[in-house]
């Protein structure tokens, strides 16, 4: 038996509009109309069948009423317009056309179950993992230190980690890359929830032969004059610079922009401007690191995440975790 598919032939669910190539690279699109849609809910029954030769057994295996099974199998064949089984009293065998179609059924199915196994895995309350942002000047001891705290009372919670710039990191949050993330200056949007943890003092670093490296104390309007090495234009810790130089009284003047911050104390150690930065984590010969007053030379850390984004056990634990460390989440 061949069944005839004419345009104006209904279908069981809807009617389909448009051509099936041989080869679909594209993800397939949901619509009521499409093939995708359509037949989803009866693969996996065209696959227990297939598998086991009989709807009888099929049906008590897969836990269905026989006439249940019976009735998607009709369906399917009828909104293909092909035979996949050939019918032998109670037994069925495969059509060339249901071989064909059960190989790629069968490799659909096992993306599905993989896809679902994973998202278990990830929200897992034990070992489930975090998709974790932070900024670049938090990367070498902040962050490491952290996670060992965390993960005392939480050893197997995975993570996947990201370091990048303020914007970026918002981006991901936006786009679901991201479940949390640690970032200055504390964000203000209406999409995102934002709560300041800690802030971090900024430092005027200066050559270590520069005029004012015997101070150690510093007007920021006194280095007005000089050439400064910032983090390039989206960076929070560039807009906090000139925010500060703006307060100072004076525009810097830029010599050079960068990614890293130890890449811009290594700039400065070659004499080739001044930078307003965090501590380092280990400190840089050929600078000295000047406390810069008259002003709040400060960068406010926060940790955010998307409102209304609903969190996974491992996610939850961390945000409380994070949130629980207000005043001290930076290393002493």
């Amino acid at each position: 038996m061949v069944h005839e598919r004419s345009s104006g032939r209904r279908l069981s669910q809807s009617s389909y509009v448009g051509d099936i190539g041989a080869t679909v690279s594209a993800p397939a699109e949901l619509t009521p109309e499409s093939w995708s849609a359509l037949l989803s809910p009866r693969l996996a029954y065209f696959a227990g069948v297939a598998r086991t030769e009989h709807v009888t057994r099929a049906a008590q295996e897969m836990q269905v009423p026989q006439s249940t099974l019976s009735r998607a199998l009709v369906r399917l064949e009828q909104d293909l317009g092909v035979d996949l089984f050939a019918r032998h009293g109670r037994t069925v065998s495969l059509t060339p056309a249901g071989r064909t179609f059960l190989a790629s059924v069968e490799r659909a199915l096992g993306e599905v179950e993989r896809a679902a196994e994973s998202v278990r895995a990830d929200a897992d309350p034990a070992s489930g993992k975090v998709a974790f942002g932070f900024l670049h000047t938090m990367g070498s001891e902040t962050v490491p230190g952290l996670i060992r705290a965390f993960r005392a009372d939480h050893p197997r919670v995975r993570f996947s980690l990201v370091q990048n710039y303020g914007e970026a990191m918002i981006e991901r949050l936006r786009a679901g890359e991201l479940d949390l993330c640690l970032t200055s200056p504390v964000p203000d949007a209406p999409d995102l929830v934002a709560r300041r943890l800690d802030e971090q003092r900024l430092r005027l670093v200066v050559p270590d032969d520069h005029r004012l490296a015997a101070r150690k104390r510093v007007r920021l309007a006194e280095a007005a004059d000089e050439a400064f090495v910032t983090l390039e234009p989206g960076y929070g810790l560039r807009r906090i610079t000139d925010d500060l130089c703006q307060e100072a009284g004076f525009k810097p003047r830029i010599a050079f922009e960068g990614e890293e911050a130890e890449t811009l104390r290594g700039l400065v150690a070659a004499g080739l401007g001044v930078a307003l930065l965090p501590p380092p984590a280990v400190p840089r010969p050929g600078v000295v690191e000047l406390t810069v007053t008259g002003q709040r030379a400060v960068r406010e850390i926060g940790v955010a995440w998307l409102d209304g984004h609903p969190d996974t056990p491992p996610v939850a634990a961390f945000k409380r975790f994070l949130l629980g460390r207000r005043g001290r989440l930076l290393p002493e």
